[in-house]
């Protein structure tokens, strides 16, 4: 069950607010001491994995480190810098993959849910609630029940409060989106020194105008989303759609490597 959040109200000079702990601290007093902030990275790239991260706080946790915003906001430099602290201010952290063979397979909604279940699994403590950005609880949606049965080591997640640019409001959120971020263009500058012509480690696999000219010329490879209509290729569906599970829904060859799928579901987890 999830409920939708409306984002507080603007600062006093018309700009957003920075992140704050103003709605974990509500959730809390309202009987969640333990809280999730959990965003994802990478659902609109045309390569590579999706990535969820998760961070956990509870009542002992203080503020959150100065200059903690919306990963989207903050440079590469400044989100490297930023990591590590976010990791010694969180109560557990962890981040899930779900990789392009896995998106092809069951589409971007479902292999969402898979790296957000993956990375609750890592945590070491389990959250009373989970914020999640968006309007839409892809942590657990219905609509895919029984999908994950049989993965003992992947719990059913907890409840879920939804909230429209958490990533921007929630200290918890805007800390999750910087950690997710960070693992997933690590994995891309790796992927990129395998297949430097597609430039992964300057676009981290997004539509970027190298990125589109090196699929034209070469096509995709095992890391791209082949069931996704990747310009100049001729392959693939609409993108984004979100596709069934079954051995109909795969594409000709939309396998990836063991040793790039492994990199791909690596956990990273304190």
């Amino acid at each position: 069950m999830s409920t939708v959040g409306r984002p507080p109200g603007r600062g006093t000079k018309g700009g957003p607010r920075r992140p704050s702990l103003r709605l974990e601290r509500e959730l809390q007093r309202a009987g969640h001491p333990v809280l999730a902030g959990m965003d994802e990275v990478g659902r609109g790239a045309l390569a590579g994995p999706v990535t969820v991260g998760v961070v956990v706080i509870d009542e002992a946790s203080r503020t959150a480190p100065a200059g903690v915003r919306d990963s989207k906001l903050l440079t590469p430099r400044a989100r490297e810098q930023m990591a590590p602290r976010l990791r010694r201010w969180a109560r557990g952290w962890a981040v899930g993959h779900a990789g392009a063979d896995e998106i092809d397979a069951i589409g971007i909604m479902a292999a969402l849910r898979l790296a957000g279940t993956r990375a609750l699994a890592r945590l070491d403590v389990r959250p009373d609630l989970v914020i999640l950005d968006g309007n839409h609880d892809w942590l657990t949606d219905p609509e895919q029940v029984g999908l994950f049965a049989g993965l003992d080591e992947r719990p059913a997640p907890p409840p879920v409060r939804t909230m429209i640019k958490a990533d921007m409001r929630c200290s918890s959120v805007a800390a999750a989106s910087v950690l997710a971020k960070v693992s997933r263009d690590s994995l891309m500058v790796g992927y990129a020194q395998e297949h430097p012509q597609y430039a992964w480690a300057e676009n981290k696999g997004y539509s970027a105008e190298a990125h589109l000219a090196a699929l034209a010329a070469h096509g995709p490879c095992r890391a791209h989303r082949r069931s996704w209509a990747l310009p100049g290729t001729g392959t693939g569906i609409d993108r984004g759609a979100d596709r069934g599970a079954g051995p109909e829904s795969r594409s000709g060859s939309s396998a990836v490597r063991t040793e790039d799928r492994a990199a791909e579901t690596t956990q990273e987890v304190r």
